[in-house]
């Protein structure tokens, strides 16, 4: 890839997942439980990558390494973040979930330093540090951290992008050999379901899209076709340009999320937010990927 074409994809993939922020902010207004949206989530996703790999004749390895790595995909990919992003999304607008989303690539840069596949670098050290700035920022000098407070529950939307920074650095080193984006969905998919299916039976969290469809059930279906297209698009980003950069899709999705929550659903930021929000791009725009991240 060149760097053109990669930022292209950035650009693209960020601005369709920063309207499932939206969406998702449509779809728990209603109260239906995170584990319930999941599962259909990743009901419709398995369904239609297996139609995929069918019409590719592509057969899903069930090795035990491939069943492995499925699951940790499925748990920190999917069923932890977007447990925790459901649950912050009942409570907290758009703008700043989409604020911290962005924090994905500070989190991924952090794993590549422990796990010491990325070199200590001073200036993005200051980009990280600019967006715990920003993070402070948006939960304000009077930040409430109870079980009902702003504060508690950006910390609870912070697990999200903490998770996908753990998940790019395992796609890096952990993909098996000849496993595309979307083979590692499907699985990830179906293993996921599996785990996915008795949780929410047992929890009562159950959705039921049986009865008349409003908007909230189409949106439901949308957010899931658009959540395979947005994953499947990030799993092939860093099998071709690395964990870190492929991370900085984040950028976008911040930018699309917040204004597209000002045009959809009408919400307005203070002065503290904007001032973050710019402290956010600040800090995205130093945590730049190693030179060697973009490939072919």
């Amino acid at each position: 890839m060149t760097r053109y074409l990669s930022l292209t994809c950035l650009l693209l993939l960020g601005t369709v997942w920063g309207s499932t922020i939206v969406i998702t902010k449509h779809v728990v207004s209603t109260g239906h439980q995170a584990l319930g949206l999941i599962f259909w989530q990743l009901l419709l996703g398995a369904v239609l990558l297996s139609f995929v790999a069918r019409f590719k004749r592509a057969p899903l390895p069930m090795s035990w390494l491939h069943i492995r790595f499925y699951t940790v995909v499925a748990l920190i990919g999917t069923l932890v973040p977007n447990t925790f992003t459901y649950i912050a999304a009942a409570h907290l607008p758009a703008g700043l979930l989409s604020i911290g989303i962005a924090t994905v690539p500070m989190f991924a840069l952090i794993v590549a330093l422990v796990i010491k596949s990325e070199r200590f670098n001073g200036i993005r050290m200051i980009g990280i540090g600019l967006g715990a700035i920003a993070i402070m920022l948006v939960l304000g000098p009077k930040a409430d951290f109870t079980h009902q407070g702003v504060g508690f529950f950006m910390l609870l939307a912070l697990v999200a992008p903490f998770f996908y920074g753990v998940e790019g650095s395992y796609l890096a080193h952990n993909t098996p050999p000849k496993i595309d984006a979307l083979t590692t969905l499907q699985g990830a998919s179906i293993i996921g379901l599996i785990i996915c299916t008795p949780i929410t039976l047992a929890t009562g969290s159950w959705v039921d899209l049986t009865q008349t469809w409003t908007s909230v059930e189409w949106a439901i279906l949308v957010n899931s076709l658009l959540h395979v297209i947005t994953y499947t698009g990030y799993i092939w980003l860093v099998g071709r340009t690395g964990a870190v950069f492929a991370s900085q899709v984040a950028y976008i999705v911040t930018l699309s999320g917040v204004f597209l929550g000002i045009i959809i659903l009408g919400e307005r930021h203070g002065p503290l937010i904007w001032l973050a929000l710019g402290f956010m791009l600040t800090g995205l725009a130093l945590v730049q990927p190693k030179n060697n991240a973009v490939i072919h």
